[in-house]
């Protein structure tokens, strides 16, 4: 690690994970939302530095990266094929499901014929035959959910689809779902301040299905002045979010955090977390705090 916490490719990135049992990424990879305009809404507004951040990761050793067809919408993964396509070594796992109508607007849409042109689009849009990992973005209330799975199912037996997650969901959700279709990952909201996913999470390990946290870095009230991660931060020299990051990889051996940022700076920070050995003590006080 240098100075400003940057890190060089032999970091292992938290180790190695099998997604679906034979996809094997680092644990921890980069979730490209916010590579977006404002509001997650059009384009970034510096596309060589979104350009130079994503080639950045997959430099460091990055092979996991997030994304969705409701990024922009569409321009997250426009993006991602020109930057990265073809790619060499490198998971891309996109989502569909919500519909965009303005910045910040998410719609729910778990229509079949809707969810098919979702898989189609994305296949063009990233430049690929198969997607890796597509996941549902979110169940859809208005639509019974195995009409949704259905079609997911039958894009999977078209080899359009290799492996299949969900995102935002519960327990009896999870188990529902695999009546129908393996899952292989779930994401859902959680991180060290947020743990109300805990029972998934409890789920995922017991099943070996990946879980992917989103919104990983937020710390609640344990990165204020006081806090146990400000004071961890200003013992260990490490910042506060590599501390949550680590916490997060140490938590389960099926934890798949995707930290995400605009900035080539805070993303080699970020990686640099994968280097972080938290003490059973330092892991105990951030797991108490909350």
């Amino acid at each position: 690690m240098t100075e400003s916490g940057s890190i060089g490719p032999a970091v292992p990135l938290g180790g190695i994970f099998d997604i679906g049992g034979d996809m094997s990424v680092h644990r921890l990879g980069y979730g490209a939302m916010q590579l977006t305009g404002p509001g997650i809404w059009g384009p970034p507004a510096d596309r060589d530095n979104a350009v130079a951040v994503l080639r950045r990761a997959v430099e460091l050793g990055v092979d996991f990266i997030d994304t969705a067809d409701s990024y922009g919408p569409h321009t997250n993964e426009d993006l991602i094929r020109g930057a990265l396509s073809p790619y060499r070594n490198v998971t891309v796992a996109t989502k569909g499901g919500l519909v965009r109508t303005g910045p910040d607007v998410w719609e729910m849409v778990g229509r079949p014929e809707y969810l098919h042109s979702c898989v189609e689009l994305s296949l063009r849009r990233l430049a690929v035959e198969r997607i890796d990992l597509w996941q549902l973005h979110r169940f859809d209330p208005a639509v019974p959910a195995v009409a949704s799975l259905a079609v997911i199912k039958r894009l999977q037996d078209e080899g359009k689809i290799r492996h299949f997650g969900l995102s935002q969901v519960t327990v009896e959700q999870i188990e529902q779902t695999r009546e129908v279709l393996p899952v292989a990952t779930v994401q859902n909201l959680y991180n060290v301040g947020d743990r109300r996913s805990e029972d998934v999470v409890a789920y995922c390990e017991r099943e070996g299905i990946g879980f992917i946290p989103w919104f990983p870095l937020a710390s609640g009230d344990l990165a204020r002045p006081g806090g146990v991660l400000d004071a961890m931060s200003k013992e260990t020299g490490h910042t506060s979010a590599q501390l949550a990051l680590a916490w997060l990889l140490r938590r389960s051996p099926v934890m798949l955090p995707i930290p995400g940022t605009s900035s080539v700076g805070h993303l080699e920070e970020n990686l640099a977390a994968a280097g972080i050995a938290l003490t059973d003590d330092q892991f105990s006080q951030i797991t108490e705090a909350a």
